[in-house]
C-alpha cells in the first residue's frame, strides 16, 4: 500500500470511529454526573449573611445578536427589582458582547424599569468599583468574565477585604462536561447536541487565576445547578403578557430560546446568570457545598499534559498536586424546587 492510500485509509477510518462516537448513548459521556465523590452538600447552605449593598457586573448580550445569550438581562432585571438588596452601582464586560454594547444594552433595560444607578465599562468602571468598596463591604455578582473585578483588586489590594462576598457563574467539577442534551436532547448527531464551555472563565482565565489566589469569600454557581431549570416558549410568553420590561426581555430572547431547540434539542434555555441573581438576594434558595477550588489542567478530561487549564472544584483529595492557584468556595448544586415560580414571579414584580 502506498504511503498516499495508508494515509486516506487511516483518515477514513478515523472519521468512521468519530461518527461511532456519536451513536454512544449520551448518558455514557462524561457530565460530571458519575464517578466524582459526593461534596458535603448543606441544604440551604451554608448559612450566610450578606450586606444589601451589590455591585453588579455583567457582560449583557440581549438583543446582540440573533441568538446571543440573554440570560444577564434576566439577572439585571430581578436584581433591579429586588427590595432586599441596594445595588450600587453596575460596570460592563466583554464577554458576549464587547464592554461597550454591553454597557448600552445595560443602560436600556435600566430605562425600563425606574432609575437606577450608573452603568460604567472601560477604566470607568474599575474607578467606580473601587470607589464603591472604599464605602464598606459589597456583595459583587459577577456575570460574566472576571476581567473588571480582578483588575480593580489588582490595583487596590488594600479594598479586597470589603468584598463581603463574590458570587460568580463559573466553575465545575473535575472530569465534568458542559452537555445540556445529556441523552433527553434531539439536537445535532444522534441528540448529542454541543458541548459548552465554561465560559466565563475561559473568557478571561488570567483574571480568575488573580481572583482565586487573592482567597476572596467565594460562591459558584455553576452550569452543574442552572441545568435544573429551564425557560420555555410559555414562559417567554407569560412575560410577554406582563409587558414592561419583562416583555422587553423576553422580546430579547426569542433567538437564544431558538438556538436552544434547535441546536441543543431542548424545550428551553438554562437562565445561568438569573440564578446568580439569585443567590446574592436569597441564598438560602440553594443547596451549597463549602470546597476547594483549584487552577489546573483536568487530569480526566485529557491529563495533565493537554488541554486549557481550568477552573476546578472538589474534595481536598481530587486537588491537583500543584495547581496555579488554589482556595476555597461555596459551590452550589442544587436548587429550591419552587425557583421557577420564584423567578417569573421576580421578572414580573408581582
Amino acid at each position: 500500500m502506498s504511503a498516499r492510500a495508508l494515509l486516506l485509509f487511516t483518515l477514513a477510518l478515523l472519521a468512521v470511529l468519530v461518527l461511532l462516537s456519536f451513536i454512544v448513548p449520551p448518558r455514557q459521556w462524561s457530565t460530571g454526573e458519575q464517578g466524582a465523590p459526593p461534596l458535603p452538600v448543606v441544604a440551604g447552605g451554608p448559612p450566610i449573611e450578606l450586606p444589601r449593598r451589590v455591585w453588579v457586573d455583567t457582560d449583557a448580550a440581549c438583543g446582540h445578536a440573533l441568538d446571543a445569550d440573554a440570560d444577564d438581562c434576566f439577572a439585571l432585571l430581578v436584581l433591579l427589582r429586588a427590595a432586599e438588596i441596594d445595588i450600587i452601582g453596575i460596570s460592563a464586560v466583554a464577554g458576549n458582547a464587547p464592554a461597550a454594547a454591553a454597557a448600552q444594552i445595560a443602560r436600556d433595560l435600566i430605562a425600563q424599569v425606574a432609575p437606577a444607578p450608573q452603568v460604567y465599562h472601560g477604566p470607568a468602571a474599575r474607578i467606580a468599583l473601587q470607589a464603591a468598596l472604599a464605602e464598606g463591604p459589597l456583595v459583587i455578582v459577577a456575570l460574566g468574565p472576571l476581567t473588571n473585578i480582578a483588575a480593580s483588586l489588582r490595583e487596590r489590594p488594600d479594598l479586597r477585604h470589603n468584598v463581603a462576598r463574590l458570587v460568580a457563574v463559573m466553575g465545575r467539577r473535575p472530569g465534568h462536561l458542559f452537555h445540556p442534551s445529556e441523552g433527553s436532547g434531539t439536537g445535532i448527531l444522534f441528540g448529542h447536541g454541543p458541548v459548552f464551555r465554561d465560559f466565563n472563565f475561559e473568557k478571561d482565565r488570567a483574571a480568575g487565576h488573580e481572583i482565586v489566589a487573592m482567597h476572596l469569600p467565594l460562591t459558584l454557581v455553576p452550569y452543574e445547578v442552572a441545568r435544573g431549570l429551564r425557560l420555555t416558549a410559555a414562559d417567554l410568553a407569560r412575560l410577554e403578557t406582563a409587558g414592561g420590561a419583562a416583555a422587553w426581555v423576553a422580546r430579547r430572547a426569542h433567538g437564544w430560546l431558538r438556538f436552544w431547540v434547535t441546536v441543543v434539542g431542548l424545550d428551553g434555555f438554562y437562565p445561568f446568570d438569573a440564578l446568580a441573581a439569585a443567590y446574592a438576594i436569597e441564598p438560602a434558595l440553594f443547596d451549597c457545598a463549602d470546597a476547594g477550588v483549584w487552577i489546573a489542567r483536568d487530569a480526566r478530561r485529557g491529563g495533565t499534559r493537554f488541554g486549557s487549564e481550568a477552573l476546578l472544584v472538589g474534595l481536598d483529595s481530587e486537588r491537583a498536586e500543584e495547581p496555579l492557584a488554589s482556595s476555597s468556595a461555596y459551590y452550589c448544586v442544587r436548587m429550591s424546587p419552587e425557583m421557577h415560580d420564584w423567578l417569573m414571579a421576580r421578572l414580573i414584580d408581582r
